[in-house]
């Protein structure tokens, strides 16, 4: 499969943002954690929640789609801790399943998770973490194998504010004796939405949203099944944001929250975009070229490192010059060849990538090497002269709900061919 996208117009209407890919992946893995039938809804039509389906069907939960936007998951109790390699090489984020194995089943067997290739993301923060609990682990080239006889709660002060280490070490700890605390702790939208799922599930946990979590930990007839409603997704608002950008568009983005994304959206005002909150999105507008501005990633809620792609993709034909500066993934520039094939000028130099805002860009064959980047080269083939045929977009497909149609539904010249 590819996208074909053309030259486009100026982008105008409405757009609905799905739910979120970085959060649904989680909350599908915490339904280990207790018996009974969830039920989650916005859930994104994206196929790595049929890959995490996979992954936790061969767990023991039995997942059915109810339309398009609604999973059910029934954990009947009968939980395997032993994550086969088949399923977890082809999404990274099947070691979210690590935390409730131990935390609920004492063990977990885990092959070393796969995803997107953008340099190496260790683990060391995750096993820290759940060893101050009291886990003890062996980790080979062939994964990871973890047990913990008596979990108990701790103190932990995370070096980094790793979103996966803080997501495993909390959903270890909602079951564990005693109060765990983790410092220096993600706090991502996502990680509000995981630790509302939880709480509504019967856990107790403090601080939610804030960079200090305290988690009391509860005995596991304590927690429940929860019915709960996935956040939207902030990448993807992200991308249609930048695509009007680009475009020169008018265009109201329904479910984007700007309390998600205050510093992106300063960044998106600095280049010329105006974004208005309303009630219920963002009204998106852009009238002239973009200026060319630096920006570098940090953790949230600073600049996603997922964010980057589209950013560079607007420097590339902004007015004037910009540096983009990757803190968090070091690897994650690999996107910036296929880039350059539409005429970006683009120049790496260790972390830092300097572009020089190009007057127009021009379509060319290229290839989708992950998920944001993907989107990343769509979203510049709108305002690239002639046809630009984006291929592996099984990575786009990974992380997007109908980019093809929504773009399409906003007037962009973009279609999907076998």
């Amino acid at each position: 499969m590819q996208i074909v996208v053309e030259h486009s117009e100026a982008l105008r209407g409405e757009v609905q943002v799905p739910g979120a890919k970085n959060s649904v992946l989680k909350l599908m893995a915490v339904t280990l954690l207790a018996e009974g039938e969830y039920r989650l809804t916005n859930v994104p039509d994206i196929a790595d929640v049929d890959t995490m389906c996979d992954l936790l069907r061969a767990l023991g939960v039995q997942s059915k789609r109810v339309g398009t936007h609604e999973l059910v998951l029934t954990n009947t109790g009968n939980i395997t801790p032993v994550a086969p390699f088949e399923q977890v090489d082809r999404i990274r984020a099947s070691i979210n399943v690590l935390g409730p194995l131990v935390g609920r089943y004492g063990s977990a067997d885990i092959a070393m998770p796969g995803g997107d290739d953008f340099g190496s993301r260790p683990i060391d923060l995750h096993v820290m973490g759940l060893e101050a609990m009291g886990a003890t682990f062996e980790l080979n080239r062939d994964g990871i194998r973890a047990t913990a006889k008596d979990l108990h709660g701790a103190t932990i002060e995370l070096k980094f504010p790793s979103v996966g280490a803080t997501e495993n070490i909390l959903t270890a700890a909602v079951l564990a004796n005693g109060v765990t605390v983790i410092d220096n702790a993600a706090r991502e939208p996502e990680i509000v939405d995981l630790c509302n799922m939880l709480v509504d599930m019967g856990a107790n946990i403090a601080g939610i949203g804030t960079d200090r979590l305290s988690i009391t930990g509860v005995k596991p007839n304590q927690l429940h099944s929860t019915d709960h409603e996935v956040v939207n997704d902030r990448v993807q608002a992200a991308t249609y944001i930048s695509a009007v950008a680009v475009t020169r568009g008018d265009v109201f983005v329904r479910g984007a929250r700007a309390e998600h994304m205050e510093m992106l959206i300063n960044r998106f005002s600095e280049m010329g975009v105006g974004i208005t909150p309303q009630q219920d999105g963002l009204h998106v507008t852009c009238q002239d070229r973009l200026r060319a501005i630096d920006f570098a990633t940090l953790p949230y809620p600073g600049i996603a490192t997922d964010y980057k792609p589209l950013l560079v993709g607007m420097l590339a034909v902004s007015d004037g010059t910009g540096i983009a500066t990757e803190n968090l993934y070091p690897g994650r520039f690999r996107y910036v060849d296929e880039l350059m094939k539409l005429g970006a000028d683009v120049r790496i130099d260790g972390h830092h990538a300097v572009v020089r805002g190009v007057e127009q860009l021009v379509g060319a064959p290229v290839n989708a090497p992950d998920i944001r980047a993907g989107a990343a080269l769509v979203v510049a083939g709108l305002v690239a002269t002639g046809q630009t045929i984006v291929s592996d977009i099984h990575h786009i497909d990974r992380g997007y709900d109908d980019l093809v149609g929504r773009l399409a539904g906003l007037g962009a010249r973009i279609t999907r061919r076998s």
